[in-house]
């Protein structure tokens, strides 16, 4: 009964008011407008690629007078920027500072200008500035030593957002590894799931001595939701499971999910230099602030991946 009358006021209090998701479009926005959807917001998309949605504008997060018209047509209330480049391989260094630091100042700079009435501006950063740490569980205290530009970009994006405080109300999150239907294969975890659904004997793959903290995309949007509306002004927090996997036993679980066993081949190209090693958060920042909070272990993740027509 406490659950279903805090969601009812949590409905009421966000009933009718604006929130704006950067990068709407992509894996992790679809996730979070139906959450705040359900949560009663009115949801306006941001992003670079189409959309045919009457609430989304297609903008770069380069063109500044683009996002200072746009922020000051929504006056949103609340603010998700999801947008960024976050393939860790991905070859341009420099798209990694564009898009995710000065990209993400362009922002702020709009919202100051154009956004009076914001409550809450959630910044999403990575969990890749903690860097090749492998002792214990990293929580928000834990000192950034990032090992790669994607983790450098993310992490001045910390540093640059801390100089707008004053100006604006802003929360920092720093997801770990997140995954589920939707997600493309340039990521590990649905390249192995789709493997094995289109029956493939063989897969190349980098190191699979790494492990990783890995939630499920809905729980991550289901604490974005929460972290707005909770507003933790001026803070920094995890969102992770806690619990840690290599790929070897992500390979493990698919090949029971599938009822098959494949072999893997390692291709060199596809290990990393400066390669972070363990990555495993605590979340008991974020259980502080939104109460009870939890991932589906990652076996009912990877099924729901499997049983899903989605590739």
């Amino acid at each position: 009964m406490l659950a279903v009358f805090l969601s009812n006021m949590s409905s009421a209090l966000s009933k009718n008011k604006r929130a704006i998701v950067t990068g709407l479009n992509g894996f992790t926005g679809h996730y979070v407008e139906a959450e705040l959807k359900a949560a009663g917001f009115d949801v306006y998309g941001i992003g670079e690629k189409e959309s045919l949605s009457p609430h989304y504008t297609q903008v770069n997060l380069a063109d500044r007078d683009g996002l200072h018209a746009a922020i000051s047509h929504i006056k949103p209330h609340v603010v998700l920027h999801l947008a960024g480049v976050a393939f860790v391989g991905n070859a341009n260094a420099e798209s990694f500072y564009t898009v995710n630091t000065i990209g993400t100042r362009n922002l702020l700079e709009a919202l100051v200008a154009q956004a009076p009435d914001v409550e809450c501006v959630l910044l999403a950063s990575s969990a890749n500035i903690y860097g090749n740490a492998t002792q214990g569980m990293l929580d928000e205290s834990t000192l950034p030593n990032p090992a790669n530009d994607y983790a450098v970009s993310k992490l001045a994006m910390e540093y640059m957002a801390r100089l707008w405080l004053d100006k604006l109300p802003i929360i920092i999150t720093r997801p770990f590894n997140y995954t589920g239907v939707g997600q493309t294969d340039s990521f590990l975890l649905p390249k192995i799931i789709n493997h094995f659904k289109q029956g493939k004997q063989e897969i190349e793959l980098g190191n699979c001595d790494v492990f990783r903290d890995f939630s499920d995309v809905r729980a991550v949007a289901n604490a974005y939701r929460r972290l707005i509306e909770a507003r933790p002004i001026g803070q920094i927090i995890n969102v992770c499971s806690g619990k840690s996997h290599s790929l070897r036993e992500v390979l493990a679980m698919a090949g029971k999910i599938a009822g098959y066993d494949i072999s893997v081949k390692v291709n060199p190209a596809f290990v990393r230099a400066n390669e972070v090693r363990t990555l495993l958060g605590s979340a008991e920042r974020l259980r502080g602030i939104i109460g009870e909070w939890d991932s589906p272990p990652l076996h009912d993740t990877l099924e729901w991946m499997y049983r899903s027509s989605t590739h």
